[in-house]
Parts: C-alpha cells; structure tokens; sequence
C-alpha cells in the first residue's frame, strides 16, 4: 500500500495494490501492520454501508462526544469526498481538501478524529463503505452546512439532493468552539 499525504495534515489517501485478471481483481483494504508503519494507529470498531443516488450530498459531519476517524472506500460509483479541518487552534482549522474515490482509482480515504467529513455523489450512484474507530453517538453528532460559502468547497453538482437535516446545518463560524474538536494537547 502506499500511502500518500494531502495538503491537510491528517488525511491520507491509501493506494492499494490491486491485482486483477481476466476473472476480476483483488486487494486489501486494510492491514492492521501497514497502517501502523504509516502512523495510523486507530482501532476500528464498528463499519457502515450508504447506498446513494446520484446528485446527492451528505455531510458535513463529524461526531464530537465519541469522535471517529473514518478509513473509507466507495465499493461502486464515484463521489467526491471532502474533508474540513474542525480542530480548534490548528493552523489549517476551516481548510478542506477534496478526494476524487470511485470502483475505478480504488483509492481509500484516512479520516482522522478532528475533521467534518462529506460527499458527493458524481456517477449514477453510489455504494460507499467506512470503517469507524468509536461507535456512533448520536448526542455526539454535529455538522457543518455542506455550502457553508467561507468554506470555498467547489461542490460540482448544479441542483444537489441534500437531507432536511444536512440542509439546516450551521456555518463553521456560528458552531460554538465547544461544539467543535479540541486541539490535540485538549482532552475530548
């Protein structure tokens, strides 16, 4: 596996090795010892399975009581996967970077505790796979309104399918720095 930064410290995109034939192809999606040679040392506790229709956006969330990094693969379709920095006192704090995953590049996302997570769904649709390192918590949920205009995420769909819920979201600068995550020296 190779595992690549991006402009975000944090967030890594993992590079498997695919080996395919006529029959189809083969990887692994995670090796407990590769991850830790990479420095990720999270310990996954719990997968989820969202199928999505096209011209969907979900997100952005994150969990702030129960915090999850988030190792993630889109089995098939193709999305545009973003990620925003919500630590408090990071040097990056707002920033996000945006990740291309489909069936076709099989490229996996690394999601560390500390970052909103969403996507948007480019191909017809959409079955997206994450594992994550805490359970959900729903009194933990919080988010960040996918559009939030200071965010500068260039979403490339005209006329998305967004939840009520997703919809009503806050802007980064009105969420209160107690709903956001702490800085690494902070405790949750």
């Amino acid at each position: 596996m190779e595992f690549v930064p991006t402009q975000l410290p944090g967030p890594l995109v993992i590079r498997p090795r695919v080996f395919g034939d006529e029959r189809g192809f083969f990887m692994e999606c995670f090796r407990e010892n590769a991850f830790e040679s990479a420095g990720i040392v999270d310990r996954f506790v719990q997968d989820n399975c969202s199928f999505s229709a096209g011209g969907v956006v979900r997100g952005l969330h994150y969990q702030r009581i129960q915090p999850q990094a988030k190792l993630i693969t889109v089995m098939q379709g193709r999305v545009l996967d973003v990620v925003v920095d919500v630590r408090v006192g990071s040097p990056s704090f707002g920033q996000h970077i945006a990740v291309e995953l489909s069936d076709r590049n099989r490229e996996i996302l690394y999601v560390p505790i500390g970052f909103a997570h969403g996507f948007a769904v480019l191909s017809d649709s959409a079955l997206f796979h994450y594992k994550c390192s805490d359970y959900y918590c729903p009194e933990g949920e919080r988010g960040i309104l996918w559009n939030d205009p200071d965010l500068g995420i260039e979403w490339p769909i005209e006329s998305p399918i967004i939840s009520e819920r997703d919809a009503q979201l806050p802007r980064l600068r009105e969420v209160s720095p107690f709903d956001l995550m702490p800085s690494a020296t902070e405790s949750v």
